[in-house]
Parts: structure tokens; C-alpha cells; sequence
């Protein structure tokens, strides 16, 4: 396992590097967007694997959580408080393997998807 999957929280540069890493084959994990619809398809992270807005937490956080049981998570959004909550949920449920990014996209400096 890469050594900044390691942790709780990672910030924007560590995340962009996770990312290439990832594409090289050299890490695994789940980069979720946890934002609005509207807020993702204004721009989204480069690499993010599935948008799950908080707003409809409740329909999506169980089969999330028990697809994923074995995977590292990166849960991110516009600043790392939405994030930070949906970590802290799966975290208080026994997922050992989640990491809040934070600072969100408004700390980021990589490559950006419209």
C-alpha cells in the first residue's frame, strides 16, 4: 500500500500525487466527490471515480460502505467539511480505510474536469 493511504486526512498535493501514482499502478483507492451535481458538473478533480452528492446520503452511504469494505476511500468536496462529516460516518461504522482530502477542490491545483 502506498504510504499516503496511510492516513486520515491528505491534503491537495499529496492527493495529486496519489492520482499519478494511481495511474502508474502504484496505488488503489476509491476517489469519491461528495458535492452536488450542479457543483461537480461546474468542475470536478481529474481521477474522481463516482459523484455521491451528501444531500442524498442516506440512499447511497450502506451499499457504498459495504461494496467498499476493503478498499481505501478518499472522500472529497469543495472545501473538506462534507467530506470530513461522510469520513467520520464511516469511520464511527467500522470502514478503517477512509481519508477525508482536505482543503476540497478550492485547494487544488491539478488537473480539473468540466
Amino acid at each position: 500500500m502506498h504510504e499516503l493511504l496511510a492516513t486520515d486526512s491528505i491534503n491537495s498535493e499529496n492527493l495529486e500525487m496519489l492520482l499519478k501514482a494511481r495511474e502508474k499502478g502504484e496505488a488503489d483507492f476509491l476517489l469519491v466527490d461528495v458535492r452536488e451535481d450542479m457543483e461537480y458538473e461546474a468542475g470536478h478533480l481529474k481521477g474522481v471515480d463516482m459523484l455521491k452528492p451528501t444531500s442524498s446520503f442516506q440512499n447511497w452511504a450502506e451499499q457504498l460502505f459495504n461494496e467498499a469494505k476493503d478498499k481505501t476511500i478518499i472522500f472529497t468536496c469543495r472545501t473538506g467539511a462534507r467530506s470530513g462529516q461522510v469520513q467520520h460516518v464511516f469511520k464511527s461504522n467500522g470502514h478503517e480505510r477512509v481519508i477525508n482530502h482536505a482543503g476540497g477542490i478550492v485547494s487544488y491545483r491539478g488537473e480539473i474536469e468540466r
